[in-house]
Order: structure tokens, then sequence, then C-alpha cells
């Protein structure tokens, strides 16, 4: 009975070695931490958040002719602007704007484009020194009455003028720099004069579909409604220098690319973009409106 209860002893004491001989022969390894982004340690479970990736930054494209932004000569497209407006404020028509700059679209202008507003070839420098060294136009009184030699001179430009008559002699006009001869858009009198600020032309009241006339022999190069505040309009290019612009036609009787007389109906007066029948007529030396009625004959 001893040597029995001995021998289980001496079993368990022999087992017990062995696992504790295991035991030690097992490597330990160190615990693997979990650390955040900032190099502090996660709570136990917590996902590490990934190395965020910068995102490639997108390509700007330059906008149309931006490298010539501020060069005499162009113009830098702003809100609200379109190519009627823009053409009529640099004196050309929107038929060359678009050529000049190659728009496949006309209606279609950025913000911060850049325009050409002068033809290929033309120095901006020479045409802006022109424009201020240009001779000075003379004021008189509307109501004025000529003399008998400028009675006999404005014989000699009526008689010019009819034999102006033809297609290819307006066309001679348009390229001349010579200021054109010129004529009253309307029958009634000057109801709002000139400013600058306020009234860019004169404003003749009337009924509505009395006639509206051409100041001056020309091309149109506009007739449309697509200026705001200017209802029915007729742009005329007289020359390099001169543009004419008839506003608040109830009709237009021209097209754009049609030659024109001076004294010939264009539009039929009426109220339109208006509080009341009447036309808004505008005269624009390289684009900047003058007083008309400095240039129009004394009736």
């Amino acid at each position: 009975m001893q040597k029995n209860t001995f021998r289980f002893l001496n079993t368990l004491l022999v087992a017990g070695l062995a696992v504790l001989v295991g035991c030690s022969s097992t490597p330990n390894k160190a615990p693997v931490e979990a650390r955040d982004i900032k190099g502090g340690s996660a709570k136990p479970g917590a996902a590490v958040a990934p190395i965020p990736v910068p995102a490639a930054t997108p390509e700007v494209k330059p906008l149309p002719g931006a490298e010539n932004a501020g060069k005499p000569g162009y113009y830098t497209v702003r809100p609200g602007d379109n190519l009627i407006r823009i053409g009529m404020d640099n004196g050309q028509s929107t038929r060359d704007l678009v050529k000049w700059n190659t728009l496949e679209n006309p209606n279609r202008i950025e913000v911060g484009q850049v325009l050409r507003v002068l033809p290929p070839g033309i120095d901006a420098a020479a045409v802006t020194t022109k424009s201020v060294t240009a001779a000075k136009v003379e004021s008189r009184p509307l109501d004025a009455k000529p003399s008998s030699a400028a009675a006999a001179a404005s014989s000699a430009a009526a008689a010019a003028s009819s034999a102006q008559a033809q297609a290819p002699a307006v066309a001679a006009a348009r390229d001349s720099d010579e200021d054109p001869a010129w004529g009253w858009p309307a029958a009634g009198q000057v109801n709002v004069g000139f400013d600058e600020l306020r009234n860019k032309g004169l404003a003749f009241y009337g009924k509505a579909g009395d006639a509206v006339m051409a100041a001056a022999d020309g091309r149109v190069v506009y007739a449309g409604s697509g200026l705001r505040g200017y209802g029915n309009l007729v742009i005329i290019k007289h020359n390099s220098t001169y543009l004419t612009a008839y506003a608040h036609n109830q009709t237009l009787l021209v097209k754009e690319d049609q030659a024109v007389r001076k004294g010939q109906k264009i539009a039929e007066m009426g109220s339109s973009d208006a509080d009341q029948v009447k036309l808004h007529f505008e005269v624009r030396k390289q684009g900047k409106p003058i007083d008309p009625a400095k240039l129009l004959p004394g009736r």
C-alpha cells in the first residue's frame, strides 16, 4: 500500500517537471501594440485610421486669349457682357468679332475671356493716337439756320450723298476714316438731350409707326433685340470710326450686312423695352458715345 502511494506521487512529480520544462522551452513574443497615425497608443480593438493620400490638383486650363489680357486692341469679358454690347462699345460688328476670335458659338463667351476688338494687323496704339488728335467737332444749336455758304455746302453734300447711293460706294465709305455726311434720324424735335452718364444719345418722341431713318450711309451690323434696355435695335457702321444705334423700334425694316443710304427708312418707331414711343439715337466714335447734336445739321 505504501509502495503504491509512493509510485503515484513520484509519477505526478515527474509529469509536473515535464510540463515546466516544456513551458520554459517556448519562446516569448513581445505583444503587438496598435498605434494611431499621430504616434499615440490606440485602444484595444480600435480600428487604425489609414494614412490619407493627397488628392491630385485638377489642371486649370487658361481661358481663350488670356495671354493678351491688358494689351491694346483686346477686351476682357466682364459679367453681363455679350458680343452685341462689346461690338458697340468698341465700334465693331459682331460678325467681325466672331471672325477675328474664331468663335464657334457667338452666344457663348466666358467671363475673363480675352477678345480681339481690332482687326488683325492694326496698330492699336496708332488708332488711340488718331482718336485723341482728331479734329474737334464744331458745336452748334440744333435749331440754328445754316449760312448761305453752309447751305451751299449742304447742297453739295446732298448731291454727293445721292451719287454714293450704290452699294459699292457705301462699302467704300465704310472703309474711309472721314466724317460721314450726317442727316436726322427722325422728323421730330429732340425731347431728351445727350448725357454721358444717364442718356448716351438723343431721344425723339413720336407716334408708333413713325419713320426711323439712317443718319448716314453705311452697312447694318446688327438688327435684333439681343441687347437689354434697347428693345428692337438697329446698329449701322458708317466707317472705321463711327457707328450709330437706333433703339426701341416697333418694326425693323433692314437686316444684317445690308447697305443703307442716308435718309433711308430702316425701322418704325415704337416702345419696345421703353416706357413710351420714342427713338433713342446714339453716335459712337471709336466705340465711345458722343453728343449727336454736335454732328447733326441745322434745320
